[in-house]
């Protein structure tokens, strides 16, 4: 190899090695560089490091520092907690899982009376056989054994209830329990013994005021028995007196008596009923029953007031409302009483018009009922005691109008018994509205819808100077499918009467011609010709328009306010005019032996009414003075008819009713009907004289009608013959049904 050759591989060679010292240099720079910016970055870390490190240094403290604090707000909450605890007079305990004590304070602990064992670490089983062992419990009779294994399930049951422990000393305790989560048992210790002592005190007294409400009740109760008795004689007689032949002056003496009487009777009902209410003893009897025909009964009692007065009484029953229901007919009727007596006694001119609405509720009806007059009103500022016991709108130093003041307080109960609400409309000088509601559930079959007149029928006059009276009979006329013409006078009836008018209904009592008069007018052809035209008569007063001699010209003569159901059977069998005959007379029928009458009664003014009352009645009446004389006659004379009284000497009317149903079971005798006779008047009185074998009830003072009803359906001649005549005394007029 040439030397020229060598030198340039050497160069080669050194320019080689030359460039691979370039890159290990640039390497090692870049290898600098790259550890530079690490140790930078490090350094960085680092410092960031001790700052962080600082910072939780500082946190450290200041969790130190919180802790110690809490630490020592624990300590000082706990002890003021525990002084708490052990000062309350109450005892406070706390039990682990495993039912041992933690802690006690010291009313607890006093519990136990000192006894060193009871301490922390004691178990609840232990604590439970030095209480039976040591007698800190009162027992009783209970086995102590038995004892603590109530205490045990007691204590091991999840929820335990309070119980009530009586200790030796007459202290009672409420142990009451309260288990953790963790199974821990918080137990407080209740100190009840003045509760206790004062519940009996309590418990003293509301016996002490339930037997003095009893004894009200009982006072009451026999007071109304005791005024009843005389005032069955005073009213009885002047009942009786009022049939008698007696002058002007006389019947006003004796027409005040019973009026007296009356009042006298409705102040002892009133105070009766208000005491039961007050008391919470009155209760309430459904039954099915026909709103429309109560209304109406109320209506014909209270027509002689209004007759006298004046006042038109105007019955409004919806048409499209069904009549018998279920409720109590009695305490409704009652209600109605008060309501309407209250109208008529207020009201000095005008009318009074009683309306009866409803709606369904699926088989119950909202049944609305109000009264309204054109009395005297209430004053605004009154509405609101008039509800109130013993209220009246009048002042006492000045009053004119008499009452207890009771009748719409007991109303109002009575309502509210019902589920309903009563309420009170009235301007000074125009007149009150009073109403209430309830909700009645419909007894039977909703009625159809009222008959159609006869084809003949078809233009109805309606002659009545009362608008009121006009609007409504209108009404019922077009139920019936006719068209009605109204008129408001006799005059205007004869102006509008012509060959279209096929039927006139005509008011009775109306100023210029009354409606006599407008029927002797028509059948004399004062309206341009003779008319045979049917003719139909509404009067408050039957009696006075069957003796008037123009009743040959009427159809038919209805008492107003007329039921609904009387009008459609009247007019759909209206027949062409007729004298009516007059009542058959109370008498017994030839050939037929009297019934036998059996009447037990003690009081001989009682007896002396009785024997009038039934006097001219196809019956043999015989008296016994006591029970046992009841019996007696009983059997002797095997009567068709029992009246006993309840409280006679010796042997009451109860013990002799027993005696003869025992009798009738032994012998197989049929039953025979005993009607109670009693001035007691109880909420359940009736029923209860039912059970006792009786078979109805007749409350002192006795009312002719009612007596005489009762031999009636319950007498062979009442239910032969002689039933229709004497049914026709109870359902007469108060007057006539009175007449011997």
């Amino acid at each position: 190899m040439s030397l020229a050759t060598k030198l340039t591989e050497e160069r080669r060679a050194r320019l080689a090695a030359e460039r691979l010292l370039e890159q290990k240099q640039a390497e090692l720079h870049a290898a600098n560089r790259k550890l530079g910016r690490h140790a930078r970055a490090l350094s960085e870390e680092i410092v960031e490091t001790r700052a962080e490190v600082a910072n939780v240094r500082d946190e450290n403290q200041r969790v130190r520092l919180d802790l110690s604090e809490a630490n020592q707000k624990i300590e000082i909450a706990e002890r003021r907690l525990w002084h708490s605890i052990r000062a309350i007079r109450d005892g406070f305990a706390f039990f682990n899982a495993d039912g041992e004590m933690i802690a006690a304070n010291d009313a607890w602990l006093d519990v136990f009376d000192g006894l060193e064992e009871i301490a922390p670490g004691v178990s609840y089983v232990r604590m439970l056989q030095l209480a039976t062992e040591e007698g800190i419990v009162d027992i009783g009779d209970t086995p102590p054994a038995i004892w603590r294994r109530q205490m045990m399930d007691r204590w091991e049951s999840a929820g335990s209830d309070p119980i009530t422990l009586r200790l030796w000393n007459g202290v009672f305790i409420k142990l009451v329990d309260q288990r953790g989560r963790d199974g821990d048992i918080v137990c407080l210790a209740l100190n009840i013994t003045d509760t206790v002592r004062h519940e009996r005190v309590l418990r003293r007294a509301r016996q002490k005021a339930e037997a003095a409400n009893r004894a009200k009740s009982a006072f009451l109760a026999n007071m109304s028995h005791e005024i009843r008795t005389p005032m069955n004689g005073v009213v009885g007689m002047t009942e009786l007196l009022c049939d008698t032949d007696l002058n002007e002056e006389q019947r006003l003496y004796v027409d005040t008596i019973r009026n007296s009487g009356e009042a006298l009777l409705v102040i002892i009902n009133d105070v009766l009923d208000y005491s039961k209410i007050e008391a919470e003893k009155l209760q309430l009897h459904p039954e099915p029953f026909d709103l429309e025909r109560c209304i109406h009964e109320v209506v014909m009692l209270l027509q002689p007031a209004a007759r006298d007065k004046g006042l038109e009484l105007v019955v409004d029953y919806d048409l499209f409302m069904p009549t018998t229901f279920v409720g109590d007919p009695g305490r409704l009727r009652q209600v109605l009483t008060n309501l309407i007596g209250n109208a008529v006694k207020f009201t000095l001119e005008g009318h009074v018009l009683v309306r009866c609405v409803g709606l369904p509720e699926g088989e119950e009806y909202r049944v609305h009922v109000t009264v309204e007059d054109t009395g005297i009103g209430i004053a605004s500022d009154k509405k609101d005691l008039i509800f109130g016991e013993f209220r009246q709108i009048d002042d006492d130093r000045n009053r004119k109008f008499e009452g207890t003041g009771l009748g719409l307080a007991i109303s109002q109960s009575l309502i509210g018994l019902m589920g309903g609400e009563i309420w009170l409309d009235s301007e000074v000088g125009v007149g009150s509205s009073f109403g209430f509601k309830v909700t009645l559930p419909v007894s039977g079959a909703v009625p159809q819808d009222a008959p159609v007149l006869k084809r003949e029928f078809r233009h109805v006059l309606v002659v009545d100077d009362l608008e009121i009276n006009r609007i409504i009979l209108a009404r019922q006329v077009e139920a019936l499918g006719a068209t009605p013409v109204v008129a408001s006078s006799g005059a205007d009836a004869l102006r509008l009467l012509d060959d279209g008018i096929d039927l006139v209904i005509t008011d009775h009592n109306m100023p210029a011609m009354d409606g006599m008069e407008l029927a002797e007018a028509i059948r004399d052809g004062q309206a341009g010709g003779g008319r045979n035209v049917p003719i139909l008569m509404l009067t408050s007063s039957t009696a006075s328009t069957e003796t008037d001699p123009a009743r040959r010209h009427l159809a038919g003569v209805l008492q107003r306010p007329t039921p609904r159901h009387e009008l459609f059977r009247m007019l759909a069998d209206l027949a062409p005019p007729a004298v009516t005959p007059p009542p058959p007379p109370l008498v017994e029928e030839h050939g037929k032996s009297p019934a036998v009458v059996l009447a037990a009664e003690d009081n001989a003014t009682n007896r002396l009414v009785l024997s009038k009352m039934l006097r001219g009645a196809p019956i043999a009446l015989h008296f016994a003075e006591d029970g046992a004389e009841a019996v007696k006659k009983w059997q002797q004379l095997q009567p068709d008819l029992v009246f006993m009284d309840i409280s006679m000497p010796g042997m009451d009317g109860t013990e002799a009713t027993r005696l003869i149903r025992q009798q009738e079971q032994d012998l197989g005798l049929p039953r025979t009907p005993i009607i109670a006779v009693t001035a007691h008047v109880t909420e359940n009185g009736e029923t209860d004289m039912r059970r006792d074998g009786m078979d109805g009830f007749i409350a002192k003072p006795m009312r002719r009608a009612a007596v005489l009803a009762a031999v009636a359906d319950h007498t062979p001649a009442g239910r032969g013959g002689g039933a229709a005549r004497m049914v026709q005394a109870r359902d007469g007029p108060p007057a006539e049904a009175a007449a011997g």
